[in-house]
Order: structure tokens, then sequence, then C-alpha cells
């Protein structure tokens, strides 16, 4: 079996997946994020079994039930009425897709993973600044003014993914015209009043002009249910492309959801600050690595978190470019080549279902996403011998 020096440039979810396994295949890993510390930073997540089978495999999936909630009731609902579009079966699909649905906060979920990794995998404070040839391998320069040495390159540093520019030229991406209001805050706040499900998206109605594409989504954190996660989707025409998120008034997010249900209401209310996201997009691009030099998740299909498949799509990019790079040996350009074939179609149509905001809206079968097994899947285009 050949194995290789590998660098993986951001130390996120996708990233920490795939250091995880192809350290277990043998090769040697190193990871560089350009943070300074792991932290508890960040939003809620929603993990579905096409993700709960992999951290299976992985053996982490016990350690996040622990921590994490397994819902037990989830809805979409109207807007001002509350009136129910559909009402998730999350133990129905537990027992069609053969894991249940999980919800964490992303900094619990990413020290989990770094929990699977070998001590000093991740080196902190490494901002990449470039990248060329250095012979057979690849020089990879940082801020700090350090240098490392790798055969392979994964490029896994988001959307604004400084090794995406180096590889493929400058390419801003695309602000959506929506922003996301986010919040996390102890359950205590709410003085008592529960929320009526673990999970609920508020849909509003896109025959009123004035609150067209406009959702509220709320959600316990935990499995004691001690914290709150609001994530919104609301229209902002403009936003200064230089920051990733500010501060944002309660009362901006009061006039942007007026009307919407005294349970929308009540969060509001109860929340002590907020931020602002703008939520960022790239077109599907047909190339994602060149020479040794590959991407991953929001690095090369960044999308609109409306599926809540964001993550996913990474996690699943890092098991079928490890089974790629298994296949393949040596050939890391045919193993490229193999893992973009195998993902582009799939990430491609996460990344359109995403962008017109009506997954899971009214009853569905998600067997597509939720019951896509990353581990057995053939290699290569779909319906292909490549494997």
């Amino acid at each position: 079996m050949a194995t290789h020096r590998i660098a993986i440039v951001g130390g996120g979810l996708g990233g920490a997946l795939a250091a995880i396994l192809l350290q277990r295949s043998g090769h040697q890993v190193a990871v560089y994020e350009q943070a300074h510390q792991l932290t508890r930073i960040g939003a809620g997540i929603n993990l579905g079994s096409n993700v709960m089978t992999i951290m299976r495999h992985v053996g982490l999936e016990d350690k996040m039930n622990g921590i994490g909630l397994v819902p037990r009731t989830g809805a979409s609902r109207v807007w001002d009425t509350g009136e129910v579009l559909f009402q998730r079966p999350y133990h129905e699909w537990a027992e069609r897709f053969g894991a249940h649905h999980l919800i964490m906060h992303r900094g619990d979920l990413l020290e989990t993973l770094y929990s699977g990794l070998r001590p000093g995998t991740v080196q902190f404070g490494k901002q990449l600044v470039g990248m060329e040839p250095a012979g057979q391998d690849t020089s990879l320069s940082f801020a700090d003014g350090s240098h490392a040495l790798a055969g392979l390159v994964i490029g896994a540093d988001g959307v604004n993914s400084k090794a995406r520019e180096i590889l493929l030229g400058f390419e801003p991406p695309i602000y959506s015209g929506t922003v996301a209001y986010r919040a996390i805050f102890p359950t205590d706040l709410l003085r008592g009043a529960a929320l009526t499900n673990d999970s609920t998206k508020w849909w509003s109605d896109e025959r009123l002009p004035s609150l067209e594409d406009r959702h509220f989504i709320i959600y316990y954190l935990t499995a004691r249910r001690d914290e709150i996660y609001f994530v919104t989707g609301s229209p902002e025409p403009y936003w200064n492309g230089d920051v990733a998120s500010v501060p944002v008034e309660m009362e901006e997010i009061r006039a942007c959801y007026e009307g919407f249900h005294s349970e929308v209401i009540r969060v509001i209310e109860a929340c002590p600050q907020a931020s602002k996201w703008p939520l960022l997009e790239r077109d599907p691009r047909p190339v994602w690595s060149r020479d040794n030099i590959v991407l991953l998740g929001d690095a090369c299909h960044p999308m609109k978190p409306h599926m809540g498949q964001g993550a996913a799509m990474a996690f699943e990019d890092a098991v079928i470019l490890a089974r790629c790079i298994e296949a393949c040996g040596d050939d890391a350009p045919a193993a490229f080549r193999l893992y973009e074939e195998t993902r582009i179609g799939r990430t491609s149509r996460v990344q359109r279902e995403s962008h017109v905001n009506t997954w899971l809206r009214d009853p569905a079968d998600p067997a597509w996403v939720y019951g896509y097994d990353t581990l057995n899947v053939p290699l290569g285009p779909p319906g292909s011998d490549a494997e």
C-alpha cells in the first residue's frame, strides 16, 4: 500500500475527518489551522444519517450521542399561525437509514473529531500564504514565516479558501442576498417556556412579497436541552464583503420577524445578543484539483445552509477522497479525478436544492440525502464501473 505525507490546510470539520481517515490508513498527516487554539465557537449543526453512519465507522458516534441531542420531534410550521406543514419522522428515518439524527454545537463536534486524531496532528496559528512546487512535493508557506513540505495537499479551508485561490485563481464568493442572524443562549432565559418541538423551522409565505423567502429555525443544542440556538434566512440586498460577520442589534431582528408566531417572538425577546452572517455561494466548478493539490468541502462547493448539509458534504468528501487515494495508490492525479467524478454530481445537486430553500418544508422522501452510503457507494460517475 502506498503511503503519503499529506498536508491538510484547514482544521475545520471536513479537514479533521479527512485527517482521521488518512491517519488510520497509514499516511503521515499534518493539519494546518490558522486559528490559534481550539475554542467552542460557531453555531449549531444538524447531522443526518448520512453523517452519523460515518461517525459510527470512525468510532465517534457514542461520544457524540453523549453530548448532542437526538431530537424527539421536529416540524416545519407556518410563520404566523403555527400550522404544521410537515412533522419530521425522526424515529422512522433512523430505522430506515441506519442511524439517528443528531443536533450538536459545532465546537463540541470539532473537539470530538480532534479526539480521534493523534496528538500533535493539528498545528495552530498556521495561515497559508503560498504554495509552490518543490520537486515532486509541494512547499507550503505560512504567515508566521514557517514552511512545510508535503507530497499531497488537501485544501479544506472554507469558503474563502486560500488554497483554492492559489489553485484556481482569485474568484470571490457570490453573496446570495441573504443573511443569517445567529445566536446561542441558555434555555433558562425563556423563563420556563419550553419549545413546542426540539427543532422547528418557521416558514414565511412566498405569496406575501414583504415576507418572501424568510425563515426562522429554533432548536435545542445539547442532550440536556440547556442551550437554545436560532438561525435565520433573512433578505438583505447588500453586504460588505470585507467581513465574515458583525454583531447585530436585537431590534433589527425583531423588526425583520415582526408578526411571526409568539414562540418565535419569545425566543427573540429572550436572546441577549446575536450576530449577522452573509450567506455565500459559488457556482459549481468542474475541476477541484491540480497535480498533487485537491480541494474539499466549502473550499470547492460552498452553499446556503438551508438543507443543513454543508458540513455533511465535507464529511462525505473526506470519506470519498480517502477511498480514492487508497484505490489509486501512488497516482494522486488519478485519485483526485476519481474523487471529482464521484462527488461533483451530488454536491452540485445539494447546492441547487439548498439555494431554492424548499427542503422538507412539506412532506418529502429524504432518501437521496440521508440514505447515501458514502462508505460503500461505487467510486466514479454514477452508473460507472470505476471501482
